[in-house]
């Protein structure tokens, strides 16, 4: 039973997590590109509120759920489940080394004046983090069919 509820969570959770990924990356992220410095700072703002803490928490329930299942699956699970949480760690580390810094320079400038465009290279840790999080994903799926 233990072991069906946290194959539902990692599920759920690592295909939440990579849906919005993907949102963000096919259409938030494009329409805060085309939007001015201004705009852009404001949206910025007002999107960040909504995916902290969320996002944090859900990645780190799953994480720690994968590394639970590798002591319960069978094999592939007890290969599969630990490799998407080590993947998950490292959206983890993305997000804290890569988005997370940027973010939080965003709140220090101001709507005009001289600045260096940061959404290139936020939405190329984006991308490496939406990446790992979709292998994460395929890694769980396998395990979890693979173990019934």
């Amino acid at each position: 039973m233990l072991e069906e509820v946290l194959s539902g969570i990692v599920l759920t959770g690592t295909g939440t997590v990579t849906g919005i990924f993907v949102a963000v990356a096919v259409s938030v992220g494009p329409a805060m590109s085309a939007m001015g410095r201004a705009d852009y700072l404001r949206a910025h703002a007002l999107l960040g509120k909504g995916y902290h803490p969320l996002m944090p928490i859900l990645v780190n329930v799953v994480t720690l759920s994968g590394f639970a299942l590798a002591w319960l699956a069978g094999p592939p699970g007890n290969v599969l489940f630990p490799l998407a949480s080590v993947l998950l760690i490292g959206v983890q580390a993305v997000s804290h080394l890569g988005n997370v810094p940027i973010n939080r320079s965003l709140s220090t400038l101001a709507a005009d004046g001289p600045w260096s465009d940061p959404r290139p290279l936020w939405r190329a840790w984006h991308r490496l983090r939406t990446g790992l999080a979709a292998v994460a994903l395929a890694a769980d799926t396998v395990a979890v069919l693979a173990t019934r």
